[in-house]
């Protein structure tokens, strides 16, 4: 049998940065935000059914959709599967993303690939595309090569990857959009495989990563005019709810430190506020609603997190006496954990330590989710890996925008080649 490098030589032979080039430039012209993700799995079908992959589309409704692909393998060894979302963060729709992405959506905000050099530049180019990218042109590449395989090897695109519900569209009808819907859907549908690689940010490989938890926090008042505040009891929930923003912010520092551990630092963010009639700001609503992303530790349950939430706003109200609060959590998905010596983990660290020459060196203090919490929760060993951060030689500097929408082709090969290095030393490993 061949060695391990002579068979990542015969695949990597079928990659190049033209075809990176062009799959994320393809992939990055398709709008995908989430909830509407059908439109693109079924490009990437036609593009894998091309690269002589076995592959479908895998409807969740008429909108989104997963790709799905398949290399079947003998049966005498484990499947994997490699995984990684295509919806984007933002839609790249100014009636949708601006002013609250943008003032203005700058042209890597959008949905059109801009080819700069070394550098694609275009709505999420990089994440998710970009690694969508690399798990599409590994998969293609072990297929053209012919190299043979003990396990199948499956690869999901997966719809509804990002953090967020519902979008303010009357056609989306569906609630659960996103959360790793697209993920949960491709697992009970039949793609149950041994272990999974996912494809998301990050040049080293992740075994554990952070949950979230959603609360809404309401501050109540008394519905009033501007011109009777003066004449009758006036409490304005907007206002008041000044007060619990600066517990929220003095807080969250407190409880990153207290779940800081191994490769986490769960942090928290108020992301919205919901108060008033937009249309008419003489009155004063009766109350205002604070939604907060609060991120757990895989140490810690969402019923743990809960608790802790509720002291947090009984400490407010021993405070401040005056407010009248009220809260619930709204949503929430575990953190989770692949043990570190697991089979997909140990073959994506070597796999890591072979390209850079070095001991493997795990990225800490991560407080991003992404789908591996759903492939883990289900019991499936899930390792994370993915690309570094854009470079000084970038077309856009690095803010966290250009971080979602710029890649760099030479990354793109980098990762795809650890991806087939994980992949065929996982299809290997006798106890995978």
């Amino acid at each position: 049998m061949i060695s391990i490098e002579e068979r990542v030589a015969q695949v990597m032979g079928h990659v190049d940065a033209d075809l990176l080039r062009d799959i994320v430039v393809g992939l990055v012209d398709i709008a995908s935000p989430t909830g509407e993700e059908r439109p693109l799995a079924a490009w990437a079908v036609d593009h894998l059914l091309g690269a002589g992959v076995d592959a479908h589309l895998q409807p969740l409704d008429d909108l989104q959709a997963n790709a799905v692909g398949r290399i079947r393998g003998t049966g005498a060894g484990p499947s994997l599967l490699l995984y990684a979302p295509i919806d984007t963060l933002t839609t790249g729709n100014p009636e949708e993303d601006e002013p609250w992405a943008a003032d203005q959506l700058r042209p890597d905000m959008r949905p059109q690939a801009q080819v700069d050099g070394h550098h694609v530049i275009g709505l999420g180019a990089s994440n998710p595309k970009g690694h969508a990218a690399c798990v599409m042109a590994a998969a293609e590449a072990i297929s053209r090569s012919g190299v043979p395989l003990r396990g199948d090897l499956w690869l999901g695109l997966g719809a509804g990857g990002m953090p967020t519900n519902r979008r303010s569209r009357r056609d989306l009808t569906r609630e659960n959009i996103g959360q790793g819907v697209g993920c949960s859907f491709l697992l009970e549908q039949g793609v149950y495989p041994d272990a999974a690689v996912i494809a998301k940010p990050g040049g080293a490989v992740a075994w554990e990563e952070v949950g979230l938890c959603w609360f809404d926090l309401t501050v109540r008042g008394t519905f009033s005019y501007v011109g009777s505040r003066h004449r009758m009891p006036y409490v304005n929930p907007i206002v008041e709810a000044g007060k619990v923003v600066a517990a929220l912010e003095e807080w969250f520092p407190e409880y990153a430190a207290r779940h800081t551990g191994g490769l986490v630092a769960p942090q928290g963010n108020i992301g919205s506020i919901r108060g008033g009639f937009h249309h008419m700001p003489a009155v004063s609503p009766a109350s205002c609603v604070l939604r907060i992303d609060l991120r757990t530790s895989p140490d810690t349950s969402p019923n743990e997190v809960r608790r802790e939430f509720g002291e947090l706003v009984e400490r407010i109200r021993a405070r401040h006496p005056e407010l009248d609060l009220d809260w619930d959590l709204v949503l929430a998905i575990p953190g989770t954990r692949t043990a570190q010596d697991a089979p997909v983990i140990a073959a994506a660290v070597a796999a890591w330590e072979a390209e850079r020459g070095r001991p493997h060196e795990p990225i800490l203090a991560n407080s991003g989710a992404t789908d591996a919490n759903i492939l883990r929760g289900r019991g499936v060993p899930t390792a994370r890996i993915g690309m570094d951060r854009i470079g000084p030689d970038a077309p856009l500097a690095l803010d966290f925008p250009s971080g979602m929408n710029v890649v760099d082709v030479r990354e793109m090969e980098r990762l795809t080649r650890w991806l087939v290095r994980t992949a065929l030393a996982v299809d290997d490993d006798p106890e995978a």
